[in-house]
């Protein structure tokens, strides 16, 4: 087996390529399957005990899958994967969603997601499942069940959420790319934590199917995070488009989404920001410069850039209507495993948190939350406006502080819901575009004064992920971030 460069010494030099170029060593005859999965094993088995991400190995079945001559010659054929135990169910696997009950009871499914067909179908090979906190409720993974996933740049603080787990994996480099998914951060959140690139794709851009259309009100999109925006742009490729039932369909790219990776973006009219949309939260001063330092890169690269952001996302009101969505679709949840289960769920088989919430959904009405949904949607239609004003592309910094410190997001004695109340500041940059269905990308340019990652934001109009790529390979490009190698890494 070769590898384009020696790795320093005692790293596995397979750690440091992304997954376009192990499958690459594949197709060139260079590895086989069996080695990258074999390899991608050991790491987790060195590495993971520091970290917590894998909390689901499935060794020998990955190691049965990459000798099977039958595995598919899809472009990503014997690259390891790893899939978030949050959506994304695959067949035969544990499931657990965060929810210790089912990790008491030995939960496992028995099909595949659309998603996860998918990533058979383009040849990856499923090493294990990721950890995240209870039902994704919180933007940190730590949780009752499986306990706190630690980030790979300082240990003793969080890789993010709710993908973690994920993020927590491809930063040090177990495996290349895993499996991710965001309701109001979660793709983008843990990627800012971890200097990993990550893109929240459009509302219906990725199937969801065949168990469900929407989650959480259209508020969840599904996808990966990765090292390389090459690898997140051939993701796309292989993850979205419709299938049959889907509620609604973005609309399909004029060609394929690895091609805008190094196609010339043109002059575009930039906006961007560092203030958290008017609204009196703090921003920590490496976030605020991140931006900032990003719109002058852009700037010097030929766009038209000015300080400017939708009015509309300053508008406070729109934080009941989400709140009343995200409590009554937490009731729906626990009823949904309880009906699987076989019986009601308990305030002991639930974290306080999510049990609160729920106890909140189950008092609201119908028309509480179909009134909510309208809010969300008249929310939608001010924020587009700024877009069909002339803006291609918004610029903020992805979180408004950096990875913060594990033990933050837990419940007090007198309130479960004090991770929610810890959260709001934290994601104020990314829950807006979860609202509205847009494309939004967490791109790892900056790092703090102590060395932490610092993502930098980027936000297209409905369906425009081909103007995202262009810019963030422009950016990768200026800027490249490949070198950095977190502390604890492969």
């Amino acid at each position: 087996m070769s590898v384009p460069s020696p790795a320093p010494a005692g790293r596995d030099p397979l750690a440091a390529l992304d997954a376009i170029a192990q499958a690459e060593l594949v197709r060139r005859g260079e590895a086989s399957p069996a080695e990258l999965v074999d390899a991608a094993i050991a790491r987790i088995e060195r590495l993971d005990p520091q970290l917590n991400a894998v909390i689901h190995p499935l060794f020998e079945k990955a190691r049965r899958t990459a000798r099977d001559p039958a595995l598919p010659a899809g472009p990503f054929r014997g690259v390891p994967l790893l899939l978030k135990d949050l959506g994304a169910h695959s067949a035969g696997d544990p499931y657990c969603g965060g929810l210790k009950v089912l990790k008491r009871i030995g939960w496992k499914e028995t099909t595949d997601t659309f998603l996860v067909q998918r990533l058979r179908a383009a040849g990856f090979v499923i090493a294990g499942r990721t950890n995240t906190p209870e039902l994704g409720s919180i933007p940190s993974t730590e949780g009752e069940a499986f306990g706190a996933t630690h980030n790979p740049w300082d240990l003793a603080r969080s890789a993010g959420g709710s993908s973690g787990g994920s993020a927590a994996a491809v930063a040090a480099g177990l495996v290349p790319v895993a499996h991710a998914s965001d309701g109001g951060g979660s793709i983008r959140i843990p990627a800012s934590a971890c200097g990993l690139v990550g893109l929240k794709p459009s509302r219906g851009r990725v199937s969801l199917g065949p168990d469900q259309g929407e989650s959480w009100a259209g508020l969840t999109a599904e996808l990966v995070v990765t090292r390389s925006v090459r690898d997140t742009a051939a993701l796309l490729d292989v993850l979205a488009g419709p299938m049959p039932g889907d509620p609604y369909v973005a609309p399909p790219p004029s060609r394929p989404f690895a091609q805008e990776v190094g196609a010339p973006p043109g002059r575009l009219r930039i906006g961007f920001t560092a203030e958290a949309f008017g609204r009196r939260l703090p921003v920590h001063p490496d976030c605020a410069r991140a931006a900032r330092d990003t719109a002058a890169l852009l700037a010097s690269l030929g766009h038209e850039v000015e300080e400017s952001h939708p009015e509309a996302c300053a508008d406070p009101s729109s934080i009941g209507p989400v709140l009343r969505v995200l409590t009554a679709c937490t009731a729906r949840d626990l009823d949904h495993w309880g009906d699987r289960i076989g019986r009601p769920l308990t305030a002991d088989d639930v974290e306080p948190l999510n049990w609160a919430a729920a106890e909140i959904g189950r008092k609201l009405s119908a028309s509480d939350y179909v009134r909510s949904v309208d809010r969300l949607h008249d929310l939608t239609r001010r924020i587009a406006a700024w877009w069909q004003g002339g803006f291609d592309l918004l610029v903020t910094p992805t979180l408004s502080e950096p990875p913060p410190l594990l033990g933050q997001f837990g419940p007090t004695p007198d309130n479960p819901l004090a991770g929610w109340a810890r959260s709001a500041p934290l994601t104020c940059f990314t829950q807006h575009w979860n609202v509205t269905g847009q494309p939004a990308l967490s791109l790892p340019l900056a790092w703090s004064d102590d060395g932490l990652p610092i993502g930098v934001q980027l936000v297209a109009a409905y369906g425009r992920e081909d103007l995202l790529l262009r810019v963030a390979a422009q950016l990768e490009e200026a800027r490249p971030w490949r070198e950095r190698r977190p502390p604890v890494h492969a």
